[in-house]
């Protein structure tokens, strides 16, 4: 990945992108991995003063609403369940406790890298119930979904998923709609794009006049996409460009959206800190019924959201930035966190509270 890294590529892009600017501009990026780079390696710093990158709800852990968490942490606690997730999900916190609480008070909690793992062990267990926190966005969706049809060939009684998909497209279009927003054009995330394509984007940048491109996650890759908006937004387009072609095809995979749309239907989705965005999620099929948890187990119907002063819909919203935050880096914390951002490897309030001392130094330096 060294050329993508090219300290002088980055430099010279930052310099075209500041000549071809004559106004102000606010660009979101969807993706956390985007927002880490950018964070990381200071990109915001070389950019001129006029073009304000701001952060999306691109974190699969950050938008899983604190409902969900709390059953997940239920079904933690049955007895005879052993529940699998990813292990940035733990600390995550809900309207009660989090898993990794869940587990310290006796629940099987179980960390795995892959829905291929929680298979495995619903294999060796077969007297258990083996429960995958499915979290995620287009990216995860055929693996998990996979996962499901693997369980469906081997016979697994004893295998469910608890499903948080969420659609980035969808997000798009709220954030563009709302009285609020600051938004003018995006980068949209690759990883996403390689699974789906880009067919989805052309109407919501001809409805919205939002530009947006598709872009990788080094640096040379942001800033190529910074440019690419910039350029339309200045000669007043609004189109697509797939700046990630090495990864992003047209129609995307094609395989992995059939098995994605083989399990999965859209519905609507409760986005934590955002609210419910209708048909922005998937659920399982009710020809799969048997492996869908929420049908497996009779769960209680959540309580409403105790009040919080994290901020995370406003910054994934892209109206405010984690340092507007009057928490941020005293009362949240990695160690004690009041939201999900500051706690997923991909969480825009991590990234800042990791690295914001570093992006805060002069401009010019080597990325």
């Amino acid at each position: 990945m060294e050329e993508y890294r090219d300290a002088a590529l980055v430099h010279k892009l930052a310099g075209a992108i500041s000549r071809v600017t004559t106004r102000p501009w606010t660009i979101m990026e969807i993706c956390g991995g985007q927002t880490h780079a950018i964070v990381k390696f200071g990109l915001d710093e070389l950019l001129p003063k006029g073009i304000t990158l701001v952060h999306g709800p691109g974190c699969p852990v950050c938008v899983t609403s604190a409902e969900l968490i709390d059953q997940a942490v239920e079904i933690a606690l049955m007895r005879g369940v052993i529940l699998c997730s990813f292990g940035d999900m733990l600390r995550v916190p809900g309207n009660t406790i989090d898993l990794l609480t869940a587990r310290a008070r006796g629940g099987d909690v179980r960390v795995v890298y892959s829905p291929l793992d929680a298979v495995a062990i619903a294999k060796a267990n077969p007297s258990r119930q083996v429960v995958f926190f499915a979290v995620g966005f287009e990216t995860t969706a055929p693996a998990n979904a996979m996962s499901v049809l693997l369980a469906e060939r081997a016979g697994l009684a004893n295998f469910s998923i608890l499903t948080s998909h969420v659609l980035v497209p969808p997000a798009m279009r709220a954030i563009l709609g709302s009285t609020d927003n600051l938004v003018q054009g995006f980068l949209a995330a690759g990883h996403v794009c390689a699974i789906m394509g880009v067919d989805e984007y052309g109407p919501i940048a001809r409805e919205y006049g939002a530009p947006i491109v598709v872009t990788g996650f080094e640096p040379v890759d942001i800033m190529e996409g910074v440019l690419l908006c910039v350029r339309q937004l200045e000669e007043g387009r609004a189109d697509v460009e797939n700046a990630y072609s090495r990864a992003v095809r047209p129609e995307g995979n094609v395989h992995a959206r059939g098995v994605m749309e083989r399990v999965f239907e859209v519905g609507d989705r409760d986005w934590r800190g955002i609210g419910v965005i209708p048909m922005s999620g998937l659920t399982v099929r009710p020809n799969y019924a048997r492996f869908d948890a929420n049908r497996r187990f009779t769960l209680r119907t959540a309580p409403p959201g105790k009040g919080t002063e994290c901020i995370s819909g406003l910054i994934m919203r892209g109206v405010k930035k984690p340092h507007n935050c009057p928490a941020f880096g005293t009362r949240c914390n990695p160690e004690h966190p009041l939201g999900a951002p500051m706690v997923s490897s991909e969480g825009a309030c991590a990234a800042y509270h990791r690295y914001r001392s570093r992006a805060l130094e002069p401009a010019g330096r080597t990325p």
